[in-house]
């Protein structure tokens, strides 16, 4: 053993852990036999002296090298910097300076859409709508559908639209036919411009094909809809005209509008089915005959619409009571109410608690501007006279009351108003007016003029005028 400074052993052959261990005056050592305890475990005052005693070494992290020469391309492929987007405005127009362009558009020299391209540059520039209508003399409608136009026209070149046919797009009114064509997609915009191209539409026949078009897909499970393909333009607009059809009164402007379908179709099948509805209507016999009377008189049943009200640009306030109140209940109701003034302002000629505004329809509004309407509320429109399995379920309806017209026998094929009804006797109900006439019955309270369904979130099939009973 040998020592050094005079404090502190040291012993060659143990590791430093056992050595730091033996130095401690407070561990026992037994000098003759060299056995050792076993050591505790380090504490933290240990650690801390051997981090200080045998500091671990720096690691420096290595940095990436930039290596000297640039990567090399791939065989084949050639090194390209950036290059701004090419310009969306003709070549003979991208020298031209902002005077100039504007010259163009206010004289509207060369084709819409070469022209057309200007409006969008010069929004990039900063200018608005106004001021370019005001230096151009174009408004900002017409800036808008140019623009669109523009952005149609070229999804056309670049899909598998026939050149040749393009150019019937070049006259003045192309911008508004294009222009129509915005909501589709790329394949029925094709479908569609090669359509109006064929048949020589105008740009409201060119919205009434857009709108069908896009209307098709959504009215799919309706009658027929399966007999007719979307991939037709023709098929989407005939059938249209087939749903529109039976929305007619009379039976000579259902089959025109029929014979108008016909002359759109483009598919067997189709044209099958719009021929078996036209052999359905041109049936004779007193079945017939009937039916068609009957159609001249139904009242209109229409599903209100979320939001129809407030998006009305005139409405019509009536006072309101429920089937349930029966003849006294509508006695009580103001029996005149109407607008008066430049303003408008409604009165009556009593108070009243329940009310109700309707958009001003045709029937709704010559009710009230005569001031002799009045709407009756039913829990349960199945207990109308009409088709109980076209109904399908238990729905609260509106009945708009026209209270001028009470004599029966004037309008025999009409639908009234008339107390009596429910289970006690005491509820109103509606009847026709032939029913009422073989009951003795020649007045009533009031003359059905329009039946209101709730508005609901998805869509269904109105009932026709045939479902009356």
């Amino acid at each position: 053993m040998v020592l050094h400074n005079h404090k502190r052993p040291i012993y060659p052959s143990l590791p430093p852990m056992a050595t730091a261990f033996l130095s401690s005056p407070k561990l026992p050592y037994d000098r003759f036999s060299g056995a050792l305890p076993v050591p505790p475990v380090p504490s933290t005052h240990y650690r801390w002296r051997r981090r200080c005693l045998h500091p671990s070494p720096i690691k420096v992290a290595s940095q990436p090298r930039i290596p000297s020469t640039p990567l090399a391309a791939p065989p084949g492929e050639f090194y390209q910097p950036f290059r701004p987007p090419p310009s969306p405005l003709p070549a003979k127009y991208r020298s031209l300076g902002l005077a100039e362009r504007l010259d163009i558009l206010r004289g509207r020299l060369g084709l819409w859409h070469e022209y057309g391209p200007l409006i969008s540059s010069l929004s990039r520039d900063g200018f608005t709508p106004p001021t370019i209508e005001e230096i151009t003399g174009i408004s900002g409608v017409e800036q808008n559908s140019l623009s669109v136009a523009v952005q149609v026209r070229d999804s056309l070149l670049f899909s598998s639209f026939d050149p040749d046919l393009l150019a019937f797009f070049d006259a003045a009114s192309g911008a508004d036919l294009l222009y129509e064509l915005r909501f589709l997609n790329a394949s029925q915009r094709t479908a569609a411009a090669r359509h109006v191209v064929e048949h020589q539409f105008d740009a409201n026949e060119a919205q009434e094909l857009a709108r069908a078009i896009k209307d098709f897909p959504r009215r799919r499970g309706d009658d027929g809809w399966e007999c007719f393909s979307a991939d037709s333009p023709g098929d989407c607009l005939a059938y249209t005209d087939f749903r529109l059809s039976r929305e007619w009164l009379a039976e000579a402007d259902r089959l025109a509008v029929l014979e108008k379908a016909m002359e759109e179709v483009e598919t067997e099948e189709a044209r099958r089915r719009i021929k078996e509805e036209m052999d359905e209507g041109r049936k004779g016999g007193k079945e017939g005959e009937e039916m068609e009377k009957a159609a001249r008189v139904s009242v209109p049943v229409v599903r209100l619409r979320y939001g129809e009200v407030a998006e009305a640009t005139s409405v019509v306030l009536l006072p309101a009571c429920r089937s349930t109140d029966g003849e006294e209940g509508m006695g009580a109701a103001p029996a005149w109410c109407k607008g008066e003034g430049e303003m408008g302002v409604v009165t009556a000629d009593k108070e009243w608690r329940r009310w109700v505004v309707l958009p001003a329809w045709g029937p709704v509004a010559a009710v009230g501007k005569r001031g002799a309407g009045v709407v009756v509320e039913f829990g349960d429109g199945r207990l109308l006279p009409w088709r109980r399995e076209r109904w399908g379920k238990d729905e609260a309806v509106l009945v708009v009351v026209d209270r001028m017209r009470v004599n029966v026998g004037r309008e025999e094929e009409g639908y009234f108003l008339v107390g009596g009804g429910g289970e006690e006797g005491k509820e109103l109900a509606v009847e026709r007016g032939r029913k009422l006439l073989e009951m003795g019955k020649t007045q009533a309270i009031g003359a059905l003029v329009l039946v209101v369904r709730p508005p609901k979130e998805e869509e269904d099939n109105q009932l026709a005028d045939e479902d009356w009973d």
